[in-house]
């Protein structure tokens, strides 16, 4: 006997045992399956070990020390000024490996602050580490996720996008409200799942992630997509001008109850984030917290003297399940090569 949940992914009905066991049994992954699909998050508590964090750390470090050319940085946002702000740099970042500086990390002209080293200077790194051979690569292709993953009843994942996100200590800016889907978008239903590893403790003053329970059963509000004017218009001879701007947001609806779509509720105080009701989610060092492309959820400004870095895998449902990766999506490998299957 038990109750029964409805699955986010498909949409049926799936029982909850009774007599659920510990972690690491299949009892037990019944039992985040129906958190999950109930309030559209769930923690696993100490998925990667201390060892592995470290690794993670030291790999970004020496990847951004050795890649990284800081001249003219390009700036990573999530305010209203993100489509305006895209590059060729980021939509070339797809399958490899580009650096985005914290706005509060370069003056005027694109270049780095006295007062920041080169690898403090980074909001994040993206959108390909699962591609590059090491740690980013084995964690991305284990079998402990791929395990994880189909536990929630995803059949057939495949992996398009990485990134490292370092969330400064006093400079790392917040990350407004958003719904992941808006930027990984499948046809004919939403299958983008979020992996979110935490590599430092993640608290309320060092910007821990918010999410809003139960709004992954809502519509995704909007698309970025990639704009026709920019990417049809041929730059020779022919007099077809290219729009600026490679992305443009698309409104799918009213969303009007909302209102803080693109921005943080009200002044953005913990008081106005729990009155919205969003609740934040503290994690230590190896926790994982995993939440599907409809979840609204945004962090905080570091405002501590303390980093929160974390490594975040973003799936899908590939062909194999009939699902098609939208074609007006910004991340598209090139010639049409298929995203890696886990």
């Amino acid at each position: 006997d038990g109750e029964s949940v409805t699955g986010w992914i498909d949409g049926a009905r799936h029982r909850i045992l009774a007599d659920e066991g510990p972690d690491g049994t299949a009892d037990a992954t019944g039992l985040r399956r129906a958190f999950f699909d109930r309030h559209g998050f769930v923690v696993v508590r100490g998925f990667a070990g201390v060892s592995e964090c470290e690794q993670m750390i030291a790999e970004m470090t020496k990847l951004a020390t050795e890649r990284w050319n800081p001249e003219r940085a390009a700036v990573f946002r999530t305010d209203s000024e993100q489509a305006d702000t895209t590059t060729d740099y980021f939509l070339r970042s797809a399958e490899g490996v580009g650096f985005f500086a914290e706005t509060k990390a370069v003056d005027g002209n694109g270049a780095l602050l006295d007062s920041v080293t080169k690898v403090e200077a980074l909001n994040k790194a993206g959108h390909g580490l699962h591609n590059e051979p090491g740690v980013f690569f084995d964690y991305s292709r284990s079998e402990r996720v791929a395990r994880l993953v189909r536990g929630l009843g995803w059949e057939a994942p495949v992996l398009p996008q990485s990134m490292y996100i370092f969330k400064q200590a006093g400079i790392g800016g917040e990350v407004t409200s958003h719904q992941d889907s808006t930027f990984l978008h499948t046809t004919p239903r939403e299958t983008c799942l979020g992996l979110w590893l935490a590599l430092h403790p993640a608290t309320l003053t060092n910007g821990c992630l918010w999410v809003r329970p139960g709004s992954h059963r809502e519509p995704v509000r909007r698309l970025f997509e990639r704009n026709p004017a920019y990417f049809a218009a041929s730059g020779d001879d022919t007099g077809v001008a290219r729009a600026p701007n490679p992305m443009l947001f698309r409104a799918l609806g009213d969303d009007a109850a909302v209102s803080w779509e693109g921005g943080v509720p009200g002044d953005g105080s913990l008081g106005a984030l729990l009155a919205a009701g969003f609740v934040p989610v503290e994690v230590g060092r190896g926790d994982l917290v995993v939440f599907p492309g409809t979840l609204d959820h945004l962090s905080l400004a570091n405002t501590s003297d303390s980093a929160r870095h974390t490594f975040q895998l973003h799936l899908i449902e590939g062909p194999e399940a009939g699902v098609t990766w939208g074609s007006a999506n910004w991340l598209q490998y090139p010639d049409g090569k298929p995203f890696p299957r886990l």
